[in-house]
Formats: C-alpha cells, sequence, structure tokens
C-alpha cells in the first residue's frame, strides 16, 4: 500500500452550489488521515452528499490559536491532515491562516487547492476594473471603522468586502458618506445559489434598492475605485 505523504492540504468547498466541489477536493477529503472543519455540521451535509466517510474535528476562531502547535505536529508526526471551512477557501475571511502560518514554521508541507471562493466572481460581474484590485473582507464592525474608511477614501483600485446582510445597508449608507453617493458599486449575494442576484448603480441608487428589498445570504461588495469614480465624473461632464 502507497505511504501517504503528510501534509496539510487547504480544500475549497463551494459557497452555495454542491456541483461546484472539484474531484480533487473530494479526493482529497477521503484521502486524509482527519479532516478540520469549521462547523462539523455544515461539513457533514457535504460528506453525505459525496459519500465521504473520515474523522472530523473541529477547528474555528474561537480554538485555532489553542491548537495550532499541536495539529502541526502530528502532521510533522506523519499524518495528512486536510481543512476546510463552512464555504469557499478556508483561511480568507475564513479560519486557516494561523495553522498555515504555524505549519511552516514547523517545516510542514502545506497544499492549497484550486477552488470556489466568493469574492472573485462577484468582482468578474461587477463590470468594475478588475486587473487590479484589494480585497478588505470584513470591515471592522466598531474600533478603528471609520479609520480604514478613511484610509480607503484615496483608493485608485476596485476594493471588494464582505458584509453580512443585517449590516449592508447601514454600510452602503456609510460608503455614500465617505466615498460620495455617486461612486459605482456592485453588490453580490447567494453566489452560484438559486435566488443569486447582482444588483449595480452608484451607491444612492444601491442603497434604495436594498432599503425597498431586504438583503438575504451571503454579500459580497465590489466598489469602483478613486480613479474609475474620476473618470465617470470627467466622462458625465463631456457628456453634457
Amino acid at each position: 500500500m502507497e505511504k501517504r505523504m503528510a501534509k496539510l492540504t487547504i480544500v475549497p468547498t463551494p459557497v452555495g452550489n454542491l456541483d461546484d466541489m472539484t474531484f480533487r477536493a473530494i479526493q482529497a477529503l477521503k484521502e486524509a488521515d482527519l479532516v478540520l472543519a469549521e462547523d462539523t455540521r455544515t461539513t457533514s451535509v457535504l460528506f453525505k452528499h459525496f459519500d465521504i466517510q473520515n474523522k472530523m474535528q473541529s477547528h474555528h476562531k474561537f480554538n485555532e490559536h489553542q491548537t495550532v502547535e499541536q495539529l502541526a505536529a502530528r502532521i510533522r508526526g506523519g499524518e495528512h491532515i486536510a481543512l476546510v471551512s463552512d464555504a469557499g477557501t478556508p483561511a480568507i475571511s475564513d479560519p486557516g491562516f494561523l495553522l498555515v502560518r504555524e505549519c511552516i514554521r514547523q517545516g510542514v508541507e502545506v497544499e492549497c487547492l484550486p477552488g470556489a471562493t466568493a469574492f472573485v466572481p462577484a468582482l468578474v460581474v461587477s463590470g468594475l476594473p478588475n486587473e487590479k484590485f484589494c480585497f478588505e473582507g470584513f470591515l471592522p464592525q466598531k474600533k478603528g471603522r471609520q479609520t480604514r474608511l478613511l484610509e480607503l477614501a484615496g483608493e485608485t483600485r476596485t476594493m471588494v468586502f464582505y458584509e453580512s446582510p443585517f449590516r449592508l445597508v447601514k454600510t452602503l449608507t456609510q460608503f455614500a458618506e465617505v466615498f460620495g453617493a455617486d461612486r459605482q458599486v456592485s453588490v453580490s449575494r447567494e453566489i452560484s445559489k438559486l435566488h443569486e442576484e447582482t444588483v449595480r448603480g452608484t451607491l444612492e441608487e444601491v442603497v434604495r434598492h436594498f432599503t425597498q428589498n431586504e438583503p438575504k445570504g451571503e454579500i459580497v461588495v465590489v466598489l469602483a475605485g478613486l480613479k474609475e469614480a474620476k473618470k465617470s465624473k470627467k466622462a458625465t461632464i463631456e457628456n453634457v
């Protein structure tokens, strides 16, 4: 029997449609000695769908600080461990970074499979420039939030944010105050799911839309940078 290589495998999982799971990802989850899951209940649904029968252990933001050294040591000792989050690629606004860093510190091999992540489809369908962009993930909810927004006021690249549907209108309203109500924005929700939707327009228009239509599901906000905003303004003036 071929000996399995000791390593940490980062396994992306679908952000919506389970058919987005890759064959390689399924194989990695079946072959691993242990699967670390952000929420074992969520991953159990995935396991059942693809007939994956393997051991799972919880690995989330509340316990990862205490377990990364031990987990990296287990891999160094010969185990193959796979890591998944509830959806998308682990370590992208999800647990995973601390374990990856510790594995590297201990000289453990780390591989990351290509696969689903929510912000790439949202960026592509936004219609905003994507040759250069900055990924901000979730903004601080309280402390440091206004400071970060003011720092981004001069950002010329397209900006990408994750947001909760419960805070979306408030966040877009804050964006309008800092970046200007006429700044172009694209909001995608429920990516790859049945009710996937992308709403594009100025911040003022999109705030109005989601004030009248309660947002639901996972949200990605793609905001035009300052350079693009100046271009749009110039084009508007020239067309008058």
